[in-house]
């Protein structure tokens, strides 16, 4: 029996661990300064979505009475109690790391710096800056009898302030900190010195003109973190984006799951922001530092300190593409696969471009789950339809903290004579593919993009991604079937080449994993590569742990969660288990599988997580080109060859840096290198807008 809780790992702390991963990039000293900073508070940002979805999930689950033991044995109760402790802990590393990189940002003349540290001219600077910008936008809100504490919206920074007036008589106020406003002030350089101050500190260094009459004993900055998920019934639903803005309205007001608290002596103004944010005890974080580190995300371009930052660098042009203008015709004599960040996006921003002005194509349809704020894909469909091309776009509503972004797109879309779906009842979207049909030689030609990634050229340059732009009949095929069954009522039919979720995928995971087991009983070569972001399905996981025994090698490249524990004698001797966190976010789902040495490898945009494989609709699609076959493995090998950002996880679940004493490896910069001298070698502009016409049919 392959199910006892000794044989998985919590989910909830398995991704606490992913973020301490995370945040040890902040002390690695081989990483540019200002890029560990950045690590920083991406650890912060993390930690929030943790909070707002996986946190106060549980919590709901206690308060309506569901206390239920998860696959590794603990109850819901216990999984709050574990988190609070592990989150504790690492609060106070995030903290620890910071206060070392601040002294070390010194060193090279930039300071967070405090007003008691400012020359005389940056005093006057800040006492000017509060006057004129601050002043005007904040408001103090008092808080008594007859003014009860304010609701204060999710993620704000907010300052509780105690005064006095005469000898006896105490009041508080709270001031919100603008969020309209730079975080982090830059003051007028003082020689060499770059200076920057919290805004919250010129706040409360003037914010006595606020309270004439009265005298400020204490300031104590809070910040407070609500429940964000979503809760819509799709089914009562008659107008799904309708539902989704007003439940975006009610996002900001969710019950509170979290209170972080600058550290403080007065106990009874700690104790007042407590009760009126009406949270419990246990969900406060004392912090001693700024609040909110996710204001340093992209504080290294502010400094202007390039040496301080990853060097930058110029996507390679896929091979297949070099000196081509015809994409077209490019991927109509070989299939491209495009490897992001080290190749460029273009080409797949050109596949849309192209066809929205190209004559000769009929109807592009296409996925869409987080496209970003300015999206040159978005605007190419939309012009598509004006120029009277049939476009169909499904554009995913429900893609978390995207859904703002994504209404606003549908509504463009839609004005510019698209046809947009909104997802389908019950089910994430979460494939990304996009088809064109275009007319060439008096018959109907598709061409197809699938990706693992999302239509995002913003995350192209900081996400590890890979897509593929084919012509195969089998695809282009199943590609219109797929469009069929999204956008009406079509049954699913029997795929050609793609896998789908919620139909089939799973099945046919289990399908291939059961096929190396069959080979390795043969004594026929049986091997298992899959890269991924989640490991959490048990069921699957218990296929790989038969798989493991029936002898088939096993290696795991999981960024994040990972709920399987290699290395256990008896079931999973023959797993590995690695996570590779560096400057570009590992976020490509790659599966190559040895069958008896007929290799086949596929790409996907699923993880292997239960809402993957049950409740989204995802594609898993083969990687025919033998070259490019043998480029995919390729990056598997190296990537399991990572010696320095590669962390492996030991049978207890603890991670340890893989083994240094081999000869080091960093496969982030090999692929990036390679990439640089494959662009240096094909100068040649990517310039792939020039229209291509129909060829006319030969009199022979």
């Amino acid at each position: 029996m392959l199910i006892k809780p000794d044989y998985f790992i919590n989910r909830e702390l398995s991704w606490l661990k992913f973020n301490c991963r995370v945040l040890e990039e902040a002390a690695e000293e081989n990483n540019p300064l200002l890029e560990r900073l950045r690590f920083i508070a991406i650890t912060g940002s993390n930690l929030d979505e943790f909070f707002m979805i996986r946190v106060a999930g549980l919590q709901q689950r206690l308060e309506s009475g569901i206390n239920k033991k998860d696959a590794a044995g603990l109850t819901v109760a216990q999984q709050l109690e574990k988190i609070n402790e592990s989150t504790r802990k690492l609060v106070q590393k995030q903290y620890r790391y910071l206060r070392n990189l601040e002294e070390q940002m010194e060193r090279y003349g930039i300071q967070f710096a405090s007003m008691s540290r400012l020359t005389g001219q940056q005093r006057e600077w800040t006492e000017q800056y509060y006057r004129t910008t601050i002043f005007p936008v904040i408001t103090p809100l008092a808080v008594d009898s007859s003014h009860p504490f304010p609701f204060l919206a999710n993620r704000t920074l907010n300052l509780a302030v105690e005064i006095k007036h005469g000898k006896n008589e105490q009041k508080i106020a709270v001031i919100q900190v603008p969020a309209v406003l730079p975080r982090l002030v830059k003051l007028p350089d003082h020689g060499n010195k770059k200076t920057f101050i919290f805004l919250e500190e010129i706040i409360q260094t003037y914010c006595d003109d606020l309270f004439l009459g009265y005298s400020i004993k204490t300031i104590v900055p809070f910040r407070i973190t609500r429940n964000a998920d979503l809760t819509i019934d799709e089914e009562e639903a008659e107008d799904l984006l309708a539902e989704v803005e007003k439940s975006l309205r009610q996002r900001k007001r969710g019950e509170a799951v979290r209170l972080e608290i600058g550290k403080t002596t007065n106990k009874g103004l700690r104790k007042f922001i407590i009760d009126g944010v009406k949270i419990k005890e246990k969900s406060v974080y004392d912090i001693q530092g700024p609040i909110d580190t996710s204001c340093f995300m992209k504080f290294g371009e502010a400094v202007g300190a390039e040496q301080l930052l990853y060097t930058a660098f110029i996507p390679a042009v896929p091979a297949g593409l070099v000196g081509k203008e015809d994409l077209f015709a490019a991927i109509s004599a070989k299939d491209i696969l495009l490897h992001h960040p080290y190749e460029s996006f273009t080409p797949v921003i050109d596949f849309i471009r192209q066809a929205a002005v190209d004559p000769e194509v009929l109807a592009i349809k296409q996925t869409l789950y987080r496209v970003g704020g300015d999206s040159p894909i978005v605007r190419a469909l939309a012009e598509a339809a004006e120029n009277g091309k049939q476009v169909t776009v499904l554009v995913e509503l429900k893609a978390r903290f995207d859904e703002e972004t994504n209404i606003q797109w549908a509504k463009r879309l839609e004005d510019a004579g698209c046809h947009v779906i909104y997802g389908l009842v019950g089910l994430k979207t979460h494939a990304k593919i996009a088809l064109v049909v275009r007319r060439e030689y008096g018959a109907i030609k598709r061409y197809v993009h699938m990706a693992t990634g999302n239509y995002n050229e913003s995350t192209a340059r900081q996400y590890t991604d890979i897509g593929l732009l084919t012509a195969n009949d089998q695809i282009g095929a199943d590609a219109s079937a797929f469009f069929n069954v999204l956008s009406g009522y079509s049954d699913p039919p029997v795929w050609n080449k793609l896998g789908v979720a919620p139909i089939g995928l799973r099945q046919k995971f289990y399908d291939l994993l059961e096929r190396e087991s069959a080979f390795a009983k043969e004594g026929k070569p049986a091997r298992v590569i899959a890269k991924i972001n989640s490991l959490v399905d048990t069921p699957l996981i218990v296929k790989l742990y038969e798989a493991s025994c029936d002898g088939v090698k096993i290696d795991l490249i999981v960024r994040g969660i990972c709920t399987l524990r290699p290395g256990l004698r008896g079931v999973s001797e023959n797993i590995t288990v690695r996570s590779i966190v560096g400057r570009f976010l590992e976020h490509s789902r790659v599966f190559y599988f040895a069958n008896g040495g007929d290799e086949q490898i596929y790409l996907s945009s699923a993880d292997w997580m239960t809402r993957n494989l049950n409740d989204r609709v995802e594609l898993l699609f083969p990687v025919n080109d033998s070259e490019h076959k043998a480029r995919t493995k390729g990056i598997l090998e190296l990537l399991l060859q990572d010696t320095e950002k590669a962390h492996v996880m030991r049978s207890d679940a603890v991670y340890c840096r893989a083994d240094r004493r081999r000869k080091k490896v960093h496969s982030q910069k090999e692929l990036l290198a390679e990439a640089v001298q494959l662009g240096k070698a094909a100068r040649a502009p990517l310039t792939l807008l020039k229209p291509a016409h129909r060829r006319e049919e030969s009199d022979t």
